[in-house]
């Protein structure tokens, strides 16, 4: 049968299917209408729509002009047939003789054999298929791009369909539909802990309601004035002096205004408002067609450039929807669970602290600035979680596993109940451990083990009393300038250490001197990019070679520190003298506050962090120059074993409780007792009770955790004869015959005294 002209065709069917979404129908009866609208407008004899379940079977939800007794019955699988192909592929199919096709899979029940040409588009939201809408006629021939344009079109108003959650009430009892399947994805643990809550997306979707336009000619002039603006402000940030200095962030400008200037990406959008669409449903269509066929491409390049693409897409629609940004209003979940490609420290802290149960990201590392900032809000993170975000929708169920790296998107019952038990086991368990803190941190043989917490935040300090830490071992300086917009003043450094100190209560705290450049990079201080930042311009290097910077911060330390006790310590030293160039610096600090009548502290203690291998060749000297040293296990076993911790294929490779690292750390607590200088590790091994029964048992007598870990570890010293470890560890350790693994020996001997590890 020929098919009229369609040039106003897809305008008069937006308007109708319009009126029937307006209509108080009964779902059936609206999908029922709504296939019989499109049939009668495209001059059809068949229209059809297959429902993806979660079970990945496309079930036949209406049809006009196929058997009325095959609806939900007629069913085919992701991949099966012309309609499955469809929808595997996200691609429309526009044969002329659908029987001759290879796919092609007869349903007697639907008989449907007498047709010839078949269209079928796929139901999409958010790149992802829910669906597939088909049209049949029983003539050979080809659909013109104009009608393939219309139904894709059509399908929108289904996706928006399917996504309310409105056809719940028409799938089969004990049924669900894709879009809301359960999903487990395999990820890497960041922060140890366990979520339960809902999704709050970080770069909340823009969801758009008004689908149909009333005028064309105005919406194309709104979109071509939007995307003015858009490439208008990308040329903006290009031109910016800073960012031509950054090769990565440059690439994804250049990558932006690429697409915002790709003809075809605007040619599509003004079709689609020329179909009867509004020009941010029109951005949404076109994005969501772009996305489906992205997400199937194999090269890892270009589905970075699909990340793009999209975030430029999102951009668009906010202007286009003069979306102004998150509000943290009532509505705001109490069990928020934030999903995020990626986000900025400072980020993570606008939302409100008491409502986080977790955060999942799509990029980032262990060491990232905002998985360290999570650490320190003691929150569970995941990090790696590939497409969980577009996966995921704002208020979804969801539960995250920071100890076994997995996040759960709705998850089915059984799981919820098998997760909940496991958080009542946590908190009980945590009970125990609040129970011990008030004891006294002693070995079954009488060792005091002094157990200090790591923190780097105002918000970490609660835990210092909650914790029955000794003290911080470690205070991060360079957190306060990472979560900072601009460089922090003098005033503001000194009031932020004076607020440290006081809230501490008369506590130790160790301030490590600025530790950024490398991957710490700040917004406002720019560095040349580098080959291998983790062996680059950093910390006490960056320091020394801007001693303006430096001396800023050891004169806030100073004035802070006033009638008390300072006690800091320096990132990355590679040769003592670095150490004697910071100390004229600070004997210049005391002098100039001297001279201006400034109270100093009582009491000064300098110490070094040891982190880089090339001092286990100066260590009686480094010991001579401070008053203590700080081992940061994490870069000395990342530099000393050549293993770059970001890198997931070789992170586990080499085992930081294997001899080599163990008689390293053992040689530094030997250097210390013959120089009578305190030896502290703070990385996080410490906070592993297996790794710290190891430092206890070579000699470590003070050690340095997140707060979460104190009690674990107290509760694994408090059954542990340190002396009985000390001899046996030690045998091992001399011992360069013996194939028996040092963590094997560590867990046996934990095994036969009864030690919780």
């Amino acid at each position: 049968m020929p098919m009229r002209d369609l040039s106003a065709g897809p305008r008069v069917l937006l308007k109708r299917l319009r009126e029937l979404m307006a209509e108080p129908l009964e779902p059936q009866e609206r999908l029922d209408r709504i296939v019989r609208q499109i049939a009668s407008n495209m001059v059809a004899e068949v229209c059809s729509v297959y429902v993806l379940r979660s079970d990945g079977i496309l079930e036949l939800y209406a049809t006009e002009g196929l058997n009325k007794d095959s609806v939900h019955l007629a069913q085919l699988k992701m991949g099966q047939g012309l309609v499955g192909t469809i929808a595997a592929s996200a691609q429309p199919l526009n044969l002329s003789d659908a029987q001759s096709h290879p796919a092609f899979r007869y349903l007697p029940e639907t008989g449907e054999e007498i047709y010839h040409s078949f269209l079928g588009v796929p139901i999409l939201r958010a790149g992802r298929t829910l669906g597939v809408l088909v049209l049949q006629n029983k003539a050979q021939r080809n659909y013109r791009e104009d009608e393939v344009e219309a139904l894709e079109t059509t399908a929108m108003v289904i996706a928006e369909m399917i996504a309310t959650g409105e056809l719940k009430k028409i799938t089969q009892p004990g049924l669900e539909l894709d879009l809301t399947r359960a999903i487990s994805i395999e990820a890497d643990g960041y922060n140890e802990g366990i979520g339960l809550g809902h999704v709050v997306l970080h770069e909340p979707r823009i969801v758009v309601t008004n689908l149909l336009n009333e005028d064309s000619d105005q919406e194309i002039a709104r979109l071509v004035e939007s995307i003015g603006s858009l490439r208008l402000s990308i040329d903006d940030m290009l031109s910016r002096r800073e960012v031509s200095q950054e090769g990565e962030h440059r690439e994804v400008l250049e990558t932006y205004r690429m697409f915002a200037h790709d003809q075809g990406w605007v040619r599509r959008m003004e079709e689609a408002i020329r179909n009867g669409l509004t020009a941010e449903a029109a951005v949404e269509k076109v994005q969501s067609d772009t996305k489906a066929r992205m997400m199937r491409l194999t090269d890892p390049y270009l589905r970075e450039r699909m990340h793009d693409f999209d975030d430029l897409a999102n951009r668009l629609l906010r202007q286009l929807t003069g979306f102004s940004g998150r509000a943290f209003g009532e509505d705001f979940p109490t069990d928020a669970i934030v999903f995020a490609r990626a986000m900025g420290a400072a980020e993570l802290l606008d939302y409100p602290r008491a409502n986080l149960r977790g955060l999942v990201l799509e990029d980032g590392a262990v060491t990232s600035h905002v998985v360290i900032v999570a650490r320190a809000m003691g929150i569970p993170v995941v990090g790696q979680a590939a497409g969980v975000v577009a996966l995921a929708e704002n208020g979804d169920s969801a539960i995250i596993d920071g100890d076994d790296g997995q996040v759960h998107l709705r998850p089915v019952a059984d799981l919820l109940k098998a997760y909940e038990e496991k958080v009542r086991l946590r908190a009980k368990r945590q009970e125990q451990f609040r129970a011990l803190r008030d004891v006294d941190p002693v070995t079954r043989d009488g060792q005091r083990i002094s157990l200090m917490m790591n923190a780097g935040l105002l918000v970490d300090l609660p835990q210092l009393a909650e914790s029955g830490a000794d003290g911080i071992g470690l205070f991060r300086t360079e957190l306060q300038f990472m979560i900072a917009s601009t460089m922090p003043k003098l005033e503001e450094q000194e009031a932020f250490y004076r607020n440290v100190l006081r809230q501490a209560a008369g506590q130790p705290v160790t301030f490590r001197t600025l530790d950024i450049g490398g991957d710490k990079v700040v917004s406002y201080f720019r560095s040349q990019e580098e080959e291998n930042p983790a062996l680059g311009w950093r910390a006490i290097r960056l320091s020394l070679d801007r001693p303006g910077l430096l001396r800023t911060q050891l004169r806030a330390l100073l004035r802070a520190s006033a009638g008390s006790q300072l006690k800091m310590m320096l990132p990355m030293v590679t040769e003592v003298s670095e150490i004697r160039a910071v100390r004229e610096l600070m004997q210049k600090e005391v002098q100039h506050l001297s001279k201006f009548g400034h109270q100093l502290p009582r009491k000064l203690q300098f110490g070094a962090m040891l982190e880089v291998p090339a001092l286990m060749w100066q260590l009686d000297e480094l010991m001579a120059e401070v008053d203590f040293v700080s081992i940061g296990s994490n870069d000395l076993f990342q530099f000393a074993m050549a293993v770059d911790r970001g890198n997931a294929r070789v992170a586990d490779r080499f085992d930081n409780l294997g001899k080599p690292f163990l008689r390293i750390l053992r040689d530094i607590v030997r250097a210390g007792e013959r120089n009578k200088t305190a030896v502290t590790l703070c990385g996080e091994m410490a906070g592993k009770p297996l790794a710290a029964m190891a430092l206890i048992g070579i000699g470590f007598r003070s050690v340095s955790m997140a707060p979460t870990a104190i009690g674990p570890v107290k509760a694994m010293l408090l059954g542990l004869d340190a002396q009985a470890l000390a001899v046996e560890l030690n045998q091992a350790l001399d011992d360069h015959t013996s194939t028996v693994s040092t963590r094997e020996l560590l867990v046996a001997f934990a095994n036969t005294h009864n030690i919780p590890v």
